[in-house]
């Protein structure tokens, strides 16, 4: 995946009007947590898997790949996908995911070593969500 030209703002105000009010809300929030140098950009490209993805990724993340290969990558994500709205959350906190860890208080979603995925806000607890993220940016 790398970086695109289209802006978050751009790739949100695409989306069908029924998902957008949930990504602006979650956007926001994220943007609210996220510290004040950090940046903001829209990821596309194939994604794990082979699937073809836009995530908008808050804050730099940096780590070196087996082979010693450089990747470039976010702290916090937030996609549209088919089915489900994922937040992505690329942290450990003593040695467990931090979205696997406290995942399992949100609500009805599903959750992954980094992700959480669920249809619509009103299936999450909004307020876990976003103590999830800021553990997310190192708080």
């Amino acid at each position: 995946m790398e970086k695109s030209k289209t802006t978050p703002t751009q790739f949100i105000e695409s989306l069908p009007e029924d998902k957008k009010s949930e990504i602006k809300i979650l956007d926001e929030m994220i943007t609210k947590i996220m510290p004040n140098n950090s940046e903001k950009v829209l990821w596309t490209g194939k994604f794990w898997g082979g699937s073809d993805q836009k995530i908008i990724g808050y804050g730099d993340y940096s780590y070196v790949r087996t082979g010693n290969k450089k990747v470039d990558w976010f702290k916090v994500g937030l996609a549209m996908q088919k089915n489900y709205i994922t937040v992505f959350v690329n942290a450990v906190e003593d040695r467990e995911y931090v979205a696997e860890k406290y995942g399992k208080d949100l609500g009805k979603a599903k959750i992954g070593k980094s992700s959480i995925s669920f249809k619509s806000l009103e299936d999450i607890d909004l307020e876990k969500l976003k103590e999830i993220v800021k553990k997310g940016f190192g708080d």
